[in-house]
């Protein structure tokens, strides 16, 4: 078995195999994470808990008391064109 450029010839391509595997590690790591925080605010959203989440705030206090919880940006233009 010879070498090619330090690796053992039977086995081309190991380091790349390997940082492909470690990116979608990553990858869902960072999906898990995503969908975490976006489960936290939905289960803080006062909205969730009122009684007649379904209709219309009543007073302009309700609806600030409605939306004082995490909000879900939309994201940005740029974001939304890559996919």
């Amino acid at each position: 078995m010879g070498m090619n450029n330090g690796r053992p010839a039977g086995m081309p391509g190991t380091g790349a195999a390997v940082l492909r595997m470690a990116r979608r590690v990553a990858s869902v790591i960072s999906d898990c994470n995503e969908a975490q925080r976006r489960l936290l605010a939905l289960r803080l959203a006062p909205d969730t808990y009122a009684a007649d989440s379904d209709r219309a705030p009543d007073t302009y206090a309700e609806f600030l008391f409605r939306t004082s919880g995490w909000l879900l940006h939309e994201p940005a233009a740029c974001e939304r064109a890559a996919g």
